[in-house]
């Protein structure tokens, strides 16, 4: 059995406060990793290209405010 196995049967055995409790858990801790990894990618520059273009629309008048 994985890990993963293992882990997916104890969360089955959870009574329903301890799941409550585990969700928001994990809420917060994919939240957090996700965060992580748009600011490495920001850090690393995998976002200057696209930004570059939305500041050249703007600039080009293609854009419009929402």
């Amino acid at each position: 059995m994985t890990t993963v196995e293992t882990i997916e049967r104890a969360i089955e055995q959870l009574p329903p406060d301890e799941l409550a409790k585990l969700r928001r858990w994990f809420l917060e801790f994919d939240a957090a990793a996700w965060d992580a990894q748009i600011e490495a990618d920001a850090a690393a520059g995998k976002f200057d290209a696209l930004s570059e273009e939305a500041l050249a629309e703007y600039r080009n008048g293609k854009a419009r405010e929402i």
